[in-house]
């Protein structure tokens, strides 16, 4: 093993505590929102303010990794990002708290985390050589999707000894160990002056062009931001059509075990890799996560949560595969000193899905449950089953477009 993939397996040790103190966090308080709204569009509303800076910021934050230090960068999001966690924990610990002062935290919090994703993911192809690119994409799909692994399960059985206050205390203390990682990591690799010297706008129209340049990319790019607009509305809705029907403790038990699809998946990527056929295996991953959906839909209105567990294990199982694909086409077609720009782009244009999702599933949910009469859990079940055909529909029109094919050449 390199130095360097050791320096990685470091910087992704700390991204991975901080993803489940940051999973903490959201789970707690969206329980927190349901019980006191008993409404999905509520929960709905702390996840968009939360999502809103991540999407507008991207693409500054990704020229201001090409023009500065990727770590300094990393560490002052990490750190930025406990204000606004703290701010919550102040005003309930002072009984202020409300759904308003709780957005206001979580968008603070989400300002500084914008400066993260295009910094650490340019820090990747820094350290690391093109074959060990996808094995660190499955550990990184891993890291950041360990908010739904472990930190359900955890929540939940806090839960029931205390309240979140304490989840927000554990979250804040994650910050500082990931600032630390990135701190060793940053002794040895410097940002190249011609970086530095490029003006500010001119990098972003930049990676714009280089962006666009790259058909395959750019087609790719256009697909996942209409699917993740299918997959934030399953997001948005798992948890309200669950928690109508049981409690803290079931819910979190039941995201635990849809998540460890997404261990024994990442797992084997992380060990393995994917060598050939990424298309198509994106293809087939986004296909599966789709049926996956469909089921948990299903199962939704049956009210049983043994298979609800099932297919969400069978939907997160699929998302490490679409992602390391995903992730491999981008990193190897794209020049190195472009990667924090461009990616910051990609961020922002692959996530716009997001917004609608965030903007209306929840509103859909209740809506539909209040409108026919069967609640707002069914209701939710609904959305999610047809956000599931529709994401399974987008994702056959993948395979036949020879531009993105031709990007494993």
């Amino acid at each position: 093993m390199n130095s360097n993939f050791k320096k990685f397996l470091l910087l992704w040790a700390g991204e991975l505590i901080s993803s489940v103190g940051g999973g903490l966090t959201s789970f707690g308080l969206g329980v927190y929102i349901f019980q006191k709204t008993g409404s999905a569009a509520g929960m709905a509303m702390v996840t968009f303010l939360g999502f809103l800076p991540t999407l507008f910021l991207s693409v500054p934050a990704g020229a201001l990794a090409d023009r500065y230090d990727r770590r300094v960068l990393m560490m002052i999001g990490d750190g930025g990002s406990a204000l606004g966690i703290l701010f919550i924990l102040v005003t309930m610990m002072r009984g202020e708290s409300s759904l308003g002062v709780i957005c206001i935290g979580v968008f603070i919090s989400a300002v500084f985390s914008a400066l993260l994703e295009p910094a650490f993911r340019a820090t990747i192809t820094d350290l690391l050589t093109k074959e060990e690119y996808s094995k660190a994409s499955g550990l990184v799909s891993l890291a950041g999707n360990a908010r739904y692994l472990l930190s359900p399960m955890i929540a939940g059985f806090l839960l029931t000894i205390s309240d979140v206050k304490l989840l927000l205390m554990i979250d804040i203390g994650t910050f500082f160990l990931t600032a630390a990682g990135a701190a060793v990591v940053k002794r040895g690799i410097e940002t190249t002056d011609s970086e530095k010297s490029e003006p500010f706008f001119q990098s972003i129209s930049e990676g714009w062009k280089i962006l666009v340049g790259k058909r395959g990319v750019f087609a790719l790019v256009m697909v996942f931001s209409i699917i993740t607009m299918f997959m934030g509305m399953f997001q948005i809705l798992a948890e309200p059509m669950v928690l109508a029907f049981s409690d803290a403790k079931i819910l979190g038990v039941t995201e635990t075990i849809c998540a460890c699809g997404m261990l024994v998946s990442g797992l084997y990527l992380g060990i393995k890799g994917i060598k050939k056929h990424y298309a198509l295996f994106l293809s087939i991953g986004l296909m599966v996560a789709s049926m996956g959906m469909f089921g948990f839909g299903v199962f939704g209105i049956v009210e049983n949560i043994l298979f609800i567990g099932g297919f969400g294990f069978l939907f997160f199982a699929a998302l490490p595969v679409a992602n390391n694909c995903l992730d491999y086409l981008v990193r190897t077609n794209i020049p190195g000193q472009a990667q924090g720009r461009v990616w910051g782009l990609i961020g922002f244009l692959s996530q716009l899905g997001f917004v609608v999702a965030y903007g209306i599933s929840g509103v859909l949910a209740d809506a539909i449950g209040k409108g026919v009469g069967i609640g707002v859990g069914h209701g939710a079940a609904w959305v999610v089953m047809v956000a599931g055909v529709m994401m399974g529909t987008i994702a056959l029109f993948i395979m036949p477009m020879k531009s993105i094919r031709e990007l494993e050449g």
